[in-house]
């Protein structure tokens, strides 16, 4: 069956915010040498650039469907598109790293909008037979960012500037805009529900006190790290009691009855904190200590994300062969053990041994992602799919932000534990980062093993 046609424009629409979004959170890996050398930071310091933006749409994403309901999904993927420029333009023209941290929340905001709305506008303008395939052609671009972030990253700052891995976004951006105002329908705001803004709070709260004291800031110390997590945990603790005695709270408690998604769920947030950090710490690592390029650096990304793709195609005839508990109990060992293996990284390694650790890598993150996400959302019942959806999009950007942040936190301690003065003492930092986030993978696979048998 095809598409209705006078609504593919919109389709390409929705792909378009949909592939800036995913581009965004790849293309600034390698960009971060550059950066901090033009804004006078250290390079092993520059996570909070991606951490802002990964906890702002972890924010902001659990608003995103009420939002839309509220306001109508034409006027909030405006705003949404107007937020992602604005925040670009704001990245574009940032003197600081302060400044750069705050302008990527504003782009966050918007890009924690565009796919749920985006999506929300396709249910609604498809008949429920296209809509699978409508959600296919818009979801596609999604994969493409991924796979030339790192290398047009790398390119712009090589031959560009850094900026401009921002400023693209702007004409991008305002093409957007019109084509919204001209071919996305005006639907009329649905008003359904009250929105749980103590439960909100509530849970806001929680993620950014325990991404601060995660990400190990100067200024907290260790008192005030351990105080932010106490604190963060009080407030997840509270925001139970809270869900427990409101009709419509944000997130039912009735959800993690199911036993599939509370695994997956905890699954999910401590096994991507490994996986997480890597297109953060490969890039990193080969310009900082191996002397790559830019570009260079970005196309070392390839294989991770090639492989990547092509797993996607077998992996659930493995997952129908040997059931979730037994591959995602396989697996993460696998990637914990591929993680830990980046800390064979030096000037003497061969290239090919690079190149066969991110093919590896990359096909043991896509199976453990595929995985993971199914064996979440499989056994939810309809009334539950919607808020069940929107928690696991959360949790995945919460452990990417997190993952990030962490492993920064360590490489900066190695760092000061064996001495800044000394040359070796950098390379010797990532090496010890990649073997405590490979072992902190390695935990996740007790988790898993907390699923059904057979399951």
């Amino acid at each position: 069956m095809t598409l209705v046609r006078s609504n593919s424009v919109l389709l390409w629409l929705v792909a378009l915010g949909f592939f800036m979004q995913t581009l965004d959170a790849t293309i600034v890996n390698t960009a971060l040498p550059a950066m901090a050398l033009a804004l006078g930071e250290s390079p092993l310091r520059m996570q909070s650039v991606i951490v802002a933006y990964s906890l702002t749409m972890a924010l902001v994403i659990p608003a995103s469907g009420w939002v839309a309901d509220r306001f109508g999904t034409r006027r909030v993927y405006l705003t949404a598109i107007a937020l992602f420029v604005l925040g670009s333009l704001l990245c574009a023209l940032a003197a600081s790293l302060n400044q750069l941290v705050l302008a990527r929340v504003v782009q966050g905001c918007g890009g924690a909008l565009l796919l749920p709305v985006g999506r929300l506008a396709v249910l609604r303008a498809f008949p429920r037979e296209q809509f699978l395939k409508a959600m296919s052609f818009v979801t596609l671009p999604g994969l493409v960012g991924p796979l030339i972030g790192p290398t047009l990253g790398g390119w712009m700052v090589e031959y560009a500037s850094w900026h401009w891995i921002f400023l693209v976004n702007v004409p991008v951006g305002i093409l957007g805009l019109l084509a919204t105002l001209r071919h996305m329908r005006d639907a009329a705001a649905v008003i359904n529900r009250r929105f749980d803004a103590a439960g909100y709070a509530l849970l806001a709260f929680a993620m950014v006190a325990v991404s601060l004291a995660l990400e190990g800031h100067s200024l907290l110390g260790a008192l005030g790290a351990v105080a932010l997590l106490l604190a963060g945990a009080a407030s997840l603790l509270v925001y139970w009691w809270h869900a427990r005695r409101r009709p419509d709270p944000l997130f039912a408690p009735a959800l993690f009855q199911v036993r599939s998604l509370r695994v997956g769920l905890l699954g999910n947030l401590f096994s991507r904190l490994g996986g997480s950090c890597i297109p953060f710490l490969i890039p990193l690592v080969l310009q900082v200590c191996l002397g790559f390029s830019p570009l260079e650096a970005g196309m070392m990304m390839l294989p991770t994300v090639l492989a990547s793709m092509s797993v996607k195609r077998v992996a659930s005839v493995l997952i129908e062969r040997w059931g979730y508990r037994r591959i995602l109990i396989a697996n993460t060992v696998l990637l914990a053990m591929m993680i830990a293996s980046f800390a064979l990284v030096a000037p003497d390694q061969p290239q090919w041994l690079r190149i066969l650790q991110l093919l590896v890598f990359g096909a043991t993150n896509s199976m453990q992602f595929t995985a993971m996400n199914t064996v979440t959302l499989k056994d939810l019942e309809t009334s539950h799919a919607s808020s069940g959806t929107s928690l696991l999009s959360m949790v995945q950007m919460l452990a990417m932000g997190l993952g990030v942040g962490l492993a920064g936190a360590v490489l900066a301690g190695f760092h000061a534990l064996w001495g800044q003065a000394r040359p070796e003492a950098v390379l010797h930092a990532f090496q010890a980062t990649f073997v405590c986030m490979g072992v902190l993978t390695l935990c996740s696979a007790a988790i898993f093993a907390r699923l059904e048998r057979g399951s």
